[in-house]
């Protein structure tokens, strides 16, 4: 019989019920709650003693959850993932077994929400099961996590292991003749070409999906495993290079990093309809930035933009979302992520702040050697969260170290700080400094970013840079852009790339460089003390993502006339008076 690779629902039903019959009690406790503050339980569970304190503090939390619809569900699931890792630190691994098989059909439940790699948890679920001596409950784990691989379009090594580790218990449960075919298949997958060039023929259209390669560089330490659910950790490490290929579906809506949906009937990831992290090659510095230096030469436009990520993000979810951004933006340029070694996890805070400040040091470095060695004209930088701290201290050297460079003109292009998790105070000293460095910098502010008003309580009720309203952070050194308008969600706090208004104004500024006041949607507020103006967000024509394409067709163009934008709008656009509203905005933005 042969080996079928996609009749893993129903599996995926009976191991679900078999983990939760067991686990019912942990799971119930789980199921409670007023709202729960992942900051706050993070600074609690810094004053345990030791590792079993820490897990009577974890399981006390849980139990006090009484409405988990009531709590931020990465939280949720990274406090299951903290008691499994405390549990296998301690080599009590049924005990871990029991918990991370919560955490893994809790993650399938919440795929939309958490967007977590299914396949990394059920194989190291299947590793657990193994070392407990439950051999039919690991055979069937890896088989989910095949499931997953195969159903996301993976193919060669990490493919391949899994069919060695099926093999390899079919032959101890003593089925030879399975063993033989899932050897046989393992060989085939070691054989199989590389996931970029499988999906090439497939990026025109065919297979549902386009493929973005990203250059990174990381001080992210490697991990053992150096596979695409985990390559890199979150342990520190050196600075290394490579090229990272994200896939983005047809489909795929302006704003949005589409992950499987159980709501959908989504069990495993798939290109055709999500984000998915496809190839990791990594690259010594040498041929990192030759190959840069050629692709700008064969684009002709060398222009690139920086993307570093914030407090709570993995490798894979910065690489999805800097491809995202890349995207939406229509962007011909060459994406490039920074990605230091934060742990994905909302109960480790103040674990971030204590690598972020380093990361600041090796970002300086790589953005003077992306100035140098890179070949672009035009650097464009974004940063998120907590990222900022890494990069206002990067530029502020960067600043301070080129100082006679600075006077034949800036650095970098356009600097975005979006919802910065930084002193506001410090923030607006140092832009002092960092001011010369770029042609302009952007703040992006909201009232209603809840992460930030965590991070606030956290420092003694000192406001953030991002953090929106009366008292927001304004300077004549940057342009402050309050965008409470966009709304909240839970965090409300990736409001600069979930929402297409954001990215367009931030386009526009790639584009054109435009002042605020040309620039769709904002509105002059009152004046601060210092004299300086801020600006906030409204919705009007262009806040939907029709517009941001219509921004990114005509940046093709360079410099477009205005019969090109008439010419444009009569092709594209079939309403007269949203046709008028478009060109008024567009012909302010390029006057």
């Amino acid at each position: 019989m042969p080996i079928t690779f996609f009749d893993h629902k129903n599996r995926l039903v009976l191991f679900c019920l078999v983990s939760l019959v067991s686990l019912l009690p942990l799971h119930q406790a789980a199921a409670s709650s007023p709202s729960f503050n992942p900051l706050t339980f993070e600074m609690r569970l810094q004053t345990a003693t030791g590792d079993e304190e820490k897990i009577a503090m974890i399981v006390q939390t849980l139990e006090a959850i009484k409405d988990p619809e009531q709590v931020e569900p990465q939280f949720l699931f990274d406090l299951y993932m903290d008691l499994a890792d405390l549990y296998e630190k301690q080599q009590n691994d049924r005990k871990a077994v029991e918990v991370l098989a919560v955490a893994t059909d809790f993650a399938a439940k919440k795929r939309d929400v958490l967007q977590v790699n299914q396949a990394a948890l059920y194989r190291r679920l299947a590793i657990l099961m193994e070392k407990t001596g439950n051999a039919r409950k690991a055979f069937s784990a890896y088989e989910q996590e095949l499931a997953e691989r195969k159903a996301g379009v993976q193919f060669g090594p990490e493919v391949a292991r899994v069919l060695e580790d099926l093999a390899r218990l079919s032959k101890a449960r003593g089925l030879k003749s399975k063993a033989s075919q899932y050897e046989e298949a393992a060989k085939a997958e070691q054989k199989a070409s590389q996931p970029a060039e499988a999906a090439s023929s497939r990026s025109d259209g065919q297979g549902g999906y386009h493929e973005v390669e990203v250059y990174y560089a990381t001080d992210r330490a490697e991990t053992e495993a150096r596979d695409l659910d985990n390559y890199y950790g979150y342990d520190r490490g050196e600075l290394q290079y490579g090229v990272v290929t994200v896939s983005v579906p047809e489909i795929h809506v302006a704003g949005a990093v589409e992950a499987p949906s159980i709501w959908k009937l989504e069990f495993s990831a798939d290109p055709s309809k999500h984000v998915m992290v496809q190839k990791i090659e990594p690259k010594d510095a040498g041929s990192y930035f030759e190959r840069m230096h050629k692709e700008f030469t064969d684009k002709g436009k060398k222009e690139a933009f920086v993307f570093v990520h914030g407090y709570n993000v993995t490798f894979d979810g910065a690489a999805r979302r800097a491809a995202q951004l890349a995207y939406d933006m229509n962007y011909s340029g060459v994406p490039i992520l920074y990605s230091w070694p934060s742990a994905g996890k909302t109960t480790r805070y103040i674990g971030d702040t204590a690598v972020v400040r380093l990361s600041g040091r090796r970002l300086a470095g790589f953005l003077e050697d992306l100035k140098e060695k890179s070949g672009a004209t035009t650097i464009h930088i974004v940063a998120h969260s907590m990222g900022n701290r890494a990069l206002t201290d990067a530029l502020e050297l960067v600043a301070l170290r080129n100082q006679d460079k600075i006077k034949q003109g800036p650095l970098f292009g356009q600097v975005f700080f979006a919802a910065p998790d930084v002193d506001a105070g410090l923030f607006v000293e140092m832009a002092k400094t960092i001011r010369p460095v770029a042609r302009r910098l952007t703040l992006y502010t909201s009232e209603e970013d809840w992460a930030l008003k965590t991070s606030q309580e956290l420092h003694g009720s000192a406001m953030r840079a991002g953090q929106g309203g009366s008292d927001q952070a304004v300077s004549s050194n940057f342009d402050t852009v309050d965008m409470t308008g966009l709304g909240s969600d839970m965090l409300s706090h990736s409001y600069f790339a979930d929402d297409s208004s954001a990215i367009t104004d931030m386009m526009s500024l790639i584009w054109r460089n435009a002042d605020p006041e040309k620039r769709c949607g904002l509105v002059r507020q009152t004046r601060s003390q210092n004299g300086t103006a801020a600006w906030k967000y409204t919705h009007s024509d262009c806040a939907g993502r029709d517009f941001l394409a219509i921004l990114a067709n005509l940046r093709q163009l360079q410099n477009p006339t205005l019969a090109d934008v008439r010419a444009f709008l009569s092709k594209h656009v079939a309403d007269p008076e949203l046709s008028k509203s478009y060109e008024t905005e567009l012909l302010n933005l390029l006057q």
